[in-house]
């Protein structure tokens, strides 16, 4: 069975950074895609960034030119970098990976970090 396992979260001020670090129990190199997603109080789960085993990049509109996910297979590990973050960016975030099964696509997920940005 797989596991993520995220890291990094914290209180951060406005304007500052954080590192989020998910590291996989086996090869990242299994899978499809890993992807950071983000909820926040009341809201619904949205994806943040996706990084896809063909080397595509995919940002939701709100975290282009702030945040870069970057993968390093040797160590099994997908991580977030975020900058500039704003009170906006507080919620948990999870580890996503998907690899497709049997023709049907099978998610995993992180127990998720709780990242809250101070204004």
């Amino acid at each position: 069975q797989v596991q993520l396992e995220e890291s990094g979260g914290g209180l951060v001020q406005a304007g500052g950074s954080l590192r989020l670090s998910c590291v996989a129990s086996g090869s990242t190199r299994v899978f499809n895609a890993m992807a950071w997603y983000r909820q926040a109080p009341g809201k619904q789960r949205e994806l943040v960034a996706e990084s896809t085993s063909g080397g595509i990049t995919n940002y939701a509109d709100s975290a282009k030119g702030r945040f870069t996910i970057s993968r390093d297979d040797a160590k099994n590990t997908v991580y977030l970098q975020m900058t500039s973050l704003k009170p906006e960016d507080t919620g948990v975030y999870y580890c996503n990976a998907w690899k497709i099964v049997i023709f049907t696509r099978r998610d995993y997920w992180g127990q998720g970090t709780q990242v809250t940005v101070s204004s």
